[in-house]
């Protein structure tokens, strides 16, 4: 049951992301052939209009197939027909929608547990916190020049700026005030702590602020996936920290079994969690300027309303080949590392 929650999850996700290619395909006149979920052989087709909506046999991935889209076609609602900015706009669309979905999600589940804001329980004896001067009840506002909304954020903070001198600003009965702390490192768990401990018990917020925080989380979410690809670039993460479908899957699995016990509403609210961080690393990842991804075909848009004409398509293509070829190895190669974990 746990895969079936896990693949259901992860379609949805894709699906969404697709819904922002069609959408925006529609809104610009582009002649959409297929709607699909899945990848491969179809299972199930059915024909409303000019689209073609349909069910793939492989649970992985999902397309919005426009006329005109990879191959030359004469139709004047051709996706190669239509100008440069509506071309960006169609494909900027599912990225982009992948941020509406994390963040509509993120709100709900604010509005149901409220949010963990970055209040200071308890200061450590000795520790660099409280030699800075800061002491419980103050609100951290800033870490330099970082401004902070949940206190999960402190602990990410302190992992991708390890032992790095920081600025904290914070409030205290209405004022605010800035302090110098020199992090430490904890030898057993190997990581850099300030020295103070947040309130457990999350704060409840009305519907507009819900709406607030919710565009904080998913910059949480894209934030932290960002400082994560700069420590694989640099070397400080290595292929073993990265998951494809099939860890994403067994993770959501996990998830479902470990909150089954607590009941239906924990169940529905950690699977929300886990797609509010699907949803924005997918948006992220597909903005990526790569070859055959989004990001990749936003560049040659770009580069193209800057000189004036289209880039050779028979050139474009062979570039997003080779990308998509690259891709499609490099997927395999986590997919291994992926299966080889399970039976680790």
């Amino acid at each position: 049951m746990s895969i079936v929650v896990a693949i259901i999850l992860f379609s949805l996700i894709i699906l969404f992301h697709e819904l922002g290619h069609f959408l925006l395909a529609k809104k610009n006149d582009v002649q959409v052939n297929e709607f699909c979920l899945g990848l491969g052989p179809t299972i199930i087709g059915k024909k409303f209009g000019e689209t073609k909506y349909s069910l793939k046999l492989l649970p992985f991935g999902g397309a919005c197939m426009m006329e005109g889209e990879d191959e030359e076609s004469n139709s004047d609602r051709a996706f190669n027909k239509k100008s440069v900015w509506q071309r960006f706009a169609i494909v900027f669309a599912g990225p982009f929608f992948n941020f509406i979905l994390a963040w509509i999600l993120a709100v709900i589940i604010i509005l149901f547990v409220g949010v963990d804001k970055p209040i200071v329980y308890h200061v450590i004896d000795n520790s660099p916190a409280q030699q800075a001067g800061l002491q419980a009840g103050d609100t951290i506002v800033k870490l330099n020049h970082k401004h902070i909304h949940f206190y999960r954020e402190i602990s990410v903070y302190t992992f991708f700026h390890e032992g790095e001198t920081t600025e904290v600003t914070y409030e205290r009965d209405g004022e605010r005030y800035t302090a110098t702390v020199q992090p430490v490192k904890d030898e057993e768990s190997g990581r850099y702590y300030f020295g103070f401990q947040g309130i457990a018990q999350r704060q409840k917020v009305n519907v507009l602020r819900a709406m607030q925080y919710g565009c904080f989380e998913v910059y949480y979410w894209i934030s932290t996936t960002l400082q994560s690809l700069g420590k694989l670039v640099t070397g400080q993460l290595s292929m073993n920290d990265l998951s494809g479908p099939v860890g994403i899957v067994k993770s959501i699995g996990d998830t479902y079994t470990q909150s089954k016990p607590a009941g239906f509403l924990a169940v529905l609210l950690n699977l929300l969690n886990m797609a509010v961080l699907l949803s924005s690393n997918l948006g992220v990842m597909n903005l990526l300027p790569i070859p055959a991804l989004d990001g990749g075909r936003l560049v040659f848009f770009i580069v193209e309303a800057i000189r004036g004409k289209k880039i050779d398509p028979n050139k474009e293509g062979m570039v997003h080949f080779v990308g998509l070829v690259i891709l499609l190895a490099f997927m395999c190669l986590i997919m291994a590392n992926d299966i080889r974990r399970l039976f680790i």
